[in-house]
């Protein structure tokens, strides 16, 4: 599977325990978290997407993953968990993907990450309602998010044309509910800082 043409499209919600707009959306790391270390969970919904011949598409992701201080100093921490309904071959081909051997948009998680917690396979949904995200992995993940109105009430507040290696344009959003239990951790970052992000990815 090695250097296959990679790529996915479609959508990902970011929570962590920042108090206000997480910093390193746009310090890209140069600046820490505002609780000085980094704990979050993200969800991805694919709807187009391939590893060389393996099809990504309608699949969904979450990762789950804690940086100890500056972002870009690396010492990540980091587990994932994949659709059941994926094929091994999926399984595999995701794996790489996120643990940045796949190279491409992901390449710098082979670098910054230097703990990874493994993979597991679950049932895992992401909704849309309204302008709220609904992202569950059963007994796993609990979350909703919501982007945050701008001085247009009908208009999420937007940051675009930014370098941030996840996407060029960030909707700036908070979490309703945030419950994530797994790897031996427990959390809940209800009313903190989260985003939702265009997911366009590519590699190698």
């Amino acid at each position: 599977m090695a250097d296959q043409g990679w790529a996915m499209k479609g959508e990902l919600v970011l929570s962590c325990n920042c108090t206000v707009f997480c910093p390193c959306v746009l310090s890209l790391g140069s600046h820490p978290p505002t609780e000085g270390y980094c704990q979050t969970w993200a969800g991805f919904r694919i709807d187009a997407g391939h590893f060389g011949e393996v099809d990504l598409s309608g699949l969904n992701l979450g990762l789950v993953m804690e940086i100890p201080g500056y972002m870009s100093r690396g010492n990540w921490t980091a587990g994932l968990f994949i659709d059941k309904r994926a094929s091994v071959y999926a399984v595999k081909a995701l794996t790489k993907i996120f643990t940045g051997k796949a190279g491409g948009t992901t390449s710098l998680l082979s670098i910054l990450v230097g703990k990874f917690l493994g993979v597991e396979q679950a049932p895992i949904t992401y909704e849309t309602r309204d302008r709220t995200r609904i992202f569950q992995i059963p007994k796993i993940i609990d979350g909703a998010v919501t982007p945050i109105s701008g001085k247009d009430r009908d208009k999420d507040t937007v940051i675009s044309n930014s370098e941030y290696w996840i996407a060029p344009e960030i909707i700036v959003a908070r979490s309703d509910k945030s419950k994530m239990r797994a790897f031996g951790r427990n959390w809940n970052f209800a009313g903190r800082s989260a985003e939702i992000c265009k997911l366009d990815w590519r590699g190698p």
